[in-house]
């Protein structure tokens, strides 16, 4: 972790916005640096000239990314957490030394990140070649780019979860170790065992877009918890939306079948037939079947954006994640109607023009946030 990457977490902390997950890193730092007595790190205690030094770089880069009405009461704020953690010595030994491919790494807002078993969070960079191991030191999983494949032969009795976070703007794939490939789409997160284990169910749980190919094994049925929908399958190709915001959950399905269930069991169940779409309305606690054409909803996969029949307003909901931007929509009667279009690789702006040419909406561009008039 280098200084960056301190303030940066440190910065959201004072400022109220850092998640509960952020919250945690930061404390199991402080935690685990308390503990740390060995004569080697002993040795590294900073002298308080070093601690001044340190410091005032620290001042230094807190006045320089933030802007120069930052009020002194703030930097000393930073100031102090600077000492308290300076105070185990090493904390910063870890920080200017980073060459440990285990280290616990703070993720900025647009890093891929991998949640371990341990609560530990790793970046995962889009063109990596690295091994993931457990907390014992054990590869559990290998990455090639943009693809992290699971070993099948983990030697593991315990079910244990590691979950996988893709930020807007992104997407990344998975090799479960049972065999499935799984797409993450662009703001989704998918927790799933590091081993399905003999005699018991394949579960994962999703917040967000998933495609899945799921390796067929009829002695341990495959099921995808999106909030409180169920979808349980043997083996099958098919594409789930369930981000939290959005007031349905969708299943598509390409291959095979698919049960659609509720784990509180308030729903009656439906089975989907390939080229039909289940939604699952999270208000009403229903589910409503038709058919569809598939490849509208596996476009995202390469790329391409295609809105058929869609709300303004959910329009721009997908427009946000696939370029990670801020949409502020103040033409409020536009958020209910329907729209249909197409688009390839387009950068935002020829998405954001063809949408003015064809329905004359007008924009205007500040930064990577986008106001709709």
């Amino acid at each position: 972790m280098n200084k960056k990457q301190f303030l940066n977490l440190v910065e959201k902390y004072l400022s109220g916005k850092a998640t509960p997950e952020e919250q945690k890193i930061l404390l199991r730092y402080y935690n685990s640096f308390q503990t740390k007595d060995s004569e080697e790190e002993m040795d590294f205690l900073v002298s308080d000239e070093r601690k001044k030094n340190i410091l005032g770089n620290i001042q230094k880069t807190v006045e320089k990314e933030q802007t120069r009405k930052l009020w002194n009461k703030e930097i000393l704020k930073y100031a102090a957490i600077g000492i308290l953690l300076l105070g185990a010595g090493y904390f910063f030994k870890s920080m200017l030394l980073d060459t440990n491919e285990n280290l616990l790494l703070i993720q900025d807002e647009n890093s891929i990140t991998l949640e371990m078993e341990n609560g530990n969070t790793k970046i995962i960079a889009e063109d990596g070649q690295i091994n993931i191991k457990n907390s014992s030191g054990s590869v559990i999983a290998s990455q090639n780019g943009n693809q992290l494949v699971y070993d099948n032969k983990t030697d593991t009795e315990e079910l244990v979860y590691n979950t996988l976070r893709v930020p807007y703007g992104k997407k990344f794939n998975l090799q479960l170790s049972d065999g499935t490939k799984a797409y993450l789409n662009a703001g989704s997160s998918l927790k799933y065992p590091v081993k399905f284990l003999q005699g018991m169910v394949r579960q994962v749980f999703l917040s967000g877009e998933v495609f899945l190919d799921v390796q067929k094994d009829s002695a341990h049925p495959f099921i995808v918890n999106a909030d409180n929908l169920n979808i349980q399958v043997l083996g099958t190709k098919f594409n789930v939306t369930a981000y939290p915001e959005d007031d349905t959950s969708d299943v598509v399905l390409l291959e095979g079948s698919v049960k659609l269930d509720s784990d509180k069991g308030d729903l009656n169940p439906v089975v989907l037939k390939p080229g039909f779409k289940g939604s699952y309305d999270k208000n009403a606690h229903d589910i409503d079947t038709r058919e569809v054409i598939t490849g509208i909803y596996t476009s995202w996969m390469n790329g391409e954006l295609v809105f058929r029949n869609m709300s303004f307003q959910n329009i721009l909901k997908k427009l946000e994640r696939h370029y990670d931007v801020v949409i502020v929509n103040n033409n409020k009667k536009l958020s209910s109607e329907k729209f249909n279009a197409n688009f390839g690789n387009d950068s935002l702006i020829q998405v954001l023009e063809n949408l003015k040419a064809t329905y004359g909406i007008d924009f205007e561009v500040d930064k990577n946030q986008i106001t709709i008039y």
